[in-house]
This record gives C-alpha cells, sequence and structure tokens, in this order.
C-alpha cells in the first residue's frame, strides 16, 4: 500500500510530526500506528536507514512525498 493510500489514516498530531522532521529517524511508536493504518511494518524492506545507523528512516521518495504534501503541492 503506498504512503498515500496511509497516510490519511495516521492522527493528525502524528502527520504533523512526520512533516516537522521529514527525513529523520521515526521514532518506534510512530512506525507501529504507520503499520497499524495499512503501510509498512517495522521489519519491511521500505524502511531506509541512514548512514547505516539502525532505526526507521523513510525511503527517498517518501521523503519528497511528504515534502510535496506539506508544501500542498500535487505529489509525484
Amino acid at each position: 500500500m503506498g504512503i498515500e493510500q496511509w497516510w490519511t489514516k495516521l492522527q493528525p498530531s502524528t502527520r504533523q510530526w512526520l512533516i516537522n522532521n521529514n527525513g529523520d529517524q521515526v521514532p518506534a511508536a510512530i512506525v507501529a500506528e504507520i503499520a497499524e493504518a495499512g503501510g509498512p511494518a517495522s521489519d519491511d524492506s521500505w524502511w531506509a536507514s541512514q548512514d547505516e545507523t539502525p532505526g526507521h528512516c523513510f525511503p527517498d521518495d517518501a521523503i519528497d512525498w511528504v515534502e510535496a504534501t506539506a508544501n500542498e503541492e500535487e505529489p509525484q
């Protein structure tokens, strides 16, 4: 399921955190909420870690999607 399908199922405060912290490591509680909303599970290869640091980070295309959404542009 693509980000556009589960994004609206997240709590507004979670969406705002993801916008404000776009590209940062995603806390475990938010990873769990994303999975519950139909997004990737915590062990899914969709999650990217940056600089070989363990943790959950959005892949580049999802970061771009969040940025476009935050800027009220049409996400690609």
